[in-house]
């Protein structure tokens, strides 16, 4: 070969064995090369043992998804490229026409869009239930349910559900079932650090990745972890047929935020319950929602169940508080940014119509802010609520 370009194509140089740092390495491509004929046509990719083509992995993505698994207690991971790709990748992993799904009525808001929407004009029927009445659940399970998600805790109203009473109506149900019903968590706010999602019982943990394993707010990323190897199965091929994929700079980025993960997650929840435990004491706040606090919503199963509590807090407003007030509120902030997701360096807030979000058993008129707390130091925190909250005219 003498063309100059043919040459660098193919260049023979292989770099020596042996080089081990912190970081992994970062692999990126579409083409895998393969030895032989023989090689091409055997290799397995599916369990790890090889590559086939860059979409269903790298020694990059296999590397995250090993460390994830771990993260949350499982056995087998799949990524994808957000949290919401992620979830909506459990639901076309186990749904068919025909199927019914659960959601808790305080879900994740565009996962109940997808049901709503998608899955409904796919043959697939759903149904919300209250997710503090495991006995609301136990009444809406029928014959063709075959997926019910829990959120722990709801991601805007920060209601803590009992996880094992509602696997436990589950199981109650799947007895003699030829085709059971699947638990599937969406675990962002716990993390795989607050609890352990599968001695909890469920049977699939999903989580946004973009939020504290990233912990940048730079990168979007979903997980779904197993332990049993026939649903890993079944998630493994949708996520095939589906083509999704991650790229190998953000599976960089989310591999380098986890060595400071449980330090950002520990510092965040601190300061969050100082926040919270003050927002109380307010003017014009008719509650605070927040795991940890008692008379929050659920507050006896997050004691029982969980070990730490992320970094939400959602202030309900006394009703007679106009939203226009709340709104000059938030826009006298300066530390507390306006901005959707959370866990990332900068604290965040945002207003929510609840009564678009909770439509069952919701007994608050008043508004609603749910305030994500980031990394600055807390003192500042405080005095940026301080200094806007008389815009409240409470």
């Amino acid at each position: 070969m003498t063309d100059i370009s043919t040459q660098l194509i193919h260049h023979p140089y292989r770099p020596p064995e042996g080089f081990e740092a912190m970081a992994p390495g970062v692999h990126k491509a579409s083409t895998v090369f393969f030895p032989n004929v023989q090689a091409l046509r055997t290799q397995e990719w599916m369990d790890k043992s090889g590559y086939t083509y860059g979409l269903h992995g790298t020694p990059t993505t296999f590397t995250l998804e090993e460390r994830i698994a771990t993260l949350e207690g499982g056995r087998f991971c799949v990524l994808a490229p957000s949290g919401l790709s992620a979830l909506t990748l459990v639901d076309m992993a186990f749904l068919r026409a025909g199927d019914q799904v659960l959601l808790p009525d305080n879900a994740y808001g565009p996962g109940k869009a997808f049901a709503v929407k998608e899955l409904a004009q796919w043959g697939i029927a759903h149904a919300f239930y209250d997710p503090l009445n495991p006995a609301d659940l136990a009444a809406r399970i029928g014959p063709s349910t075959r997926l019910v998600w829990i959120e722990a805790p709801g991601s805007i109203t920060l209601e803590f559900p009992d996880m094992p009473a509602l696997v436990g109506v589950v199981r109650q149900a799947n007895a003699g079932r030829e085709r059971p019903v699947v638990t599937a968590l969406d675990n962002t706010w716990g993390a795989g650090l607050a609890f352990n999602a599968f001695d909890l019982g469920v049977d699939v943990s999903m989580q946004a990745l973009t939020k504290y394993p990233s912990g940048g707010a730079d990168v979007l990323m979903g997980s779904v972890v197993t332990r049993d190897e026939s649903l890993h199965r079944d998630v493994l091929l949708a996520h095939m047929r589906l083509g999704l994929g991650v790229g190998a700079n953000d599976a960089e980025l989310v591999l380098r935020g986890l060595g400071s993960m449980a330090l950002r997650y520990a510092a965040q929840d601190t300061a969050t319950r100082e926040l919270a435990a003050w927002a109380q004491t307010q003017p014009g706040v008719e509650c605070v929602l927040h795991p940890a606090l008692p008379g929050s919503p659920g507050h006896d199963a997050w004691r029982r169940d969980a070990r730490a509590a992320a970094c939400l807090f959602s202030v309900l407003f006394q009703d007679h508080i106009p939203q226009a007030r709340i709104d000059a509120f938030l826009d006298a902030l300066h530390c507390f940014r306006l901005g959707w997701s959370w866990a990332g360096p900068i604290s965040l807030c945002a207003p929510y119509d609840v009564a678009a979000i909770r439509t069952r058993t919701w007994p608050h008129r008043g508004g609603l802010v749910r305030f994500a707390v980031g990394l600055e130091a807390l003192a500042d925190l405080k005095a940026d609520l301080l200094q806007a909250w008389p815009n409240l005219g409470a």
